[in-house]
């Protein structure tokens, strides 16, 4: 098995190829991957730095099934309102009460931002997306019908345990 090292969040600000400023966080084993995936997105960043790590770190808290049921219910609902994938991660992310939660789809945000289909960010996070969900994401973005599956899955999802 394949050695996986852990991504490093480097929070950036700077300006986009419209020189608009913007900024976020992006996951990247080192500096210079995360560094290299902003110049071949078009930003020109001006600050770059590690995230810090929070003095006072709130309790971790377990993601569970339901967490990630009210995740596809919430991005079918956000799809469906027309507002794009990215933005509606960002959304999703920083709106969960679980800071767990949170780090866990700002990361797939960044994988989606680094040229990913969502079915291929999800499929890097097998403990939380099973191989049906992935498979399904992936259907459901070919044909262009992501907001209904992802809608099916979180009623799926909801059910009680036979």
């Amino acid at each position: 098995m394949a050695e996986q090292t852990e991504q490093i969040d480097f929070v950036w600000s700077g300006t986009d190829k419209n020189k608009k400023k913007t900024g976020g966080i992006i996951s990247a084993k080192t500096e210079v991957i995360a560094k290299t995936e902003l110049r071949r997105q078009g930003y020109r960043v001006v600050t770059f730095k590690k995230k810090p790590k929070p003095l006072f770190s709130a309790k971790v808290q377990a993601i569970t099934p339901g967490d990630i049921a009210i995740f596809a219910r919430q991005l079918a609902t956000m799809l469906k309102a027309g507002v794009p994938l990215v933005q509606s991660f960002d959304i999703v992310g920083k709106g969960h009460d679980n800071a767990s939660m949170e780090i866990l789809l700002l990361g797939i945000k960044a994988d989606i931002e680094g040229g990913d289909t969502l079915a291929e960010a999800l499929n890097k996070r097998p403990l939380y997306f099973d191989e049906l969900f992935c498979n399904l994401v992936a259907a459901g973005e070919q044909a262009g019908v992501l907001e209904t599956l992802l809608d099916k899955i979180a009623t799926y999802k909801e059910k009680p345990s036979l």
